[in-house]
């Protein structure tokens, strides 16, 4: 007997389609399985004003998560930086897809970089990260809130309403409009949000369709973007906070130098760690890296280790004074 078609739920934005299509043909291939798509409304999707003051990113999963929790569907894509860290009851990740490139980028009217603005330009962004770490490079910029699709924001940046705004990398990988990037930001020296460039395909704890959905988790999209988000939730931040995380697989030589063969004898595979906070005007912050075994980074425990050490830290050195910042790190 043919297997039923899979219903995976997803908001009805360009963006949200495509990153849900890749998902469905991804589970195709793997599986045999169709894939239908359930387009779904959320109140992130129909309410005006800033995004923080709508509670955050989080606007976006409550419906998908809903529908999913009443049946409407069997799974559903998110962003995965948009997804709260708190656990829900009854559902859980099923799989973390291959990442697409992490950075934010800067989309410029006439194509300059951030550098080359002219003194007052007016940049684009509702993300108090993006906000202080513009502010930290750029002081004498006017940053503004800004709301809509991807194509929105560049609408208002081509009619003259902003000079530049900034926008994650992979969202305009996915929907094909890498032409109107002006300059890339290295992701060690402007961390991302936890869990940039990745997706999560939620599904019901228990259900059977988990087993055929985690076929297509990608391992090492997997320690990386979790290993973020368990510092996010140690931190108790929320996806709206300012602070930048990053992980990155590199492979170290014995003697803990970089560039070692991953294949070779005496080469092991370690995830780099990176998380900044910043004072919403960017005039501090308080950065930590460290380096963690990916054998340790690939478990929980192992995880949940690493993130309690790295918020001690940056509590100890006083992040907590400049966020505002629940975690206790302990």
């Amino acid at each position: 007997m043919t297997a039923p078609a899979l219903r995976l739920g997803t908001r009805a934005s360009l963006l949200a389609r495509t990153q849900s299509g890749t998902v469905a043909d991804a589970l195709r291939a793997a599986t045999g399985r169709e894939v239908e798509l359930v387009p779904i409304t959320t109140d992130g999707d129909v309410l005006t004003g800033p995004l923080a003051q709508l509670g955050g990113t989080g606007v976006f999963v409550a419906a998908l998560r809903d529908a999913l929790l009443r049946g409407d569907c069997d799974l559903v894509v998110h962003s995965m930086k948009d997804l709260p860290t708190g656990a829900i009851e009854g559902l859980r990740i099923g799989a973390v897809p291959p990442r697409a490139p992490v950075r934010d980028v800067l989309c410029s009217r006439d194509g300059g970089a951030l550098a080359a603005l002219p003194p007052g330009a007016v940049v684009g962004s509702g993300s108090p990260r993006r906000v202080a770490q513009l502010l930290r490079r750029r002081p004498d910029l006017a940053v503004r809130g800004i709301r809509g699709n991807v194509d929105t924001r560049l609408r208002k940046v081509d009619e003259g309403e902003y000079d530049a705004i900034v926008l994650a990398e992979a969202g305009l990988v996915r929907i094909g409009r890498t032409d109107r990037i002006s300059e890339r930001f290295d992701a060690d020296a402007w961390p991302p949000s936890a869990g940039q460039g990745a997706l999560a395909v939620e599904v019901r704890a228990g259900d059977a369709v988990g087993d055929d959905v985690a076929r297509i988790t990608d391992p090492d999209a997997e320690v990386t973007a979790l290993l973020e988000r368990a510092v996010l939730r140690r931190l108790e931040a929320g996806c709206a906070a300012p602070v930048g995380i990053a992980a990155t697989l590199e492979t170290r030589d014995e003697h803990g130098d970089e560039g070692g063969d991953a294949a070779g004898a005496g080469s092991r595979a370690v995830v780099r760690l990176v998380a900044e906070v910043y004072a919403l005007d960017g005039a501090q912050s308080v950065r930590v890296e460290r380096t963690v075994p990916k054998t340790e980074a690939q478990g929980a425990a192992g995880r949940e280790d690493a993130a309690e050490r790295v918020v001690a830290e940056l509590l100890d050195r006083g992040a907590g004074e400049l966020a505002d910042l629940a975690g206790t790190g302990r």
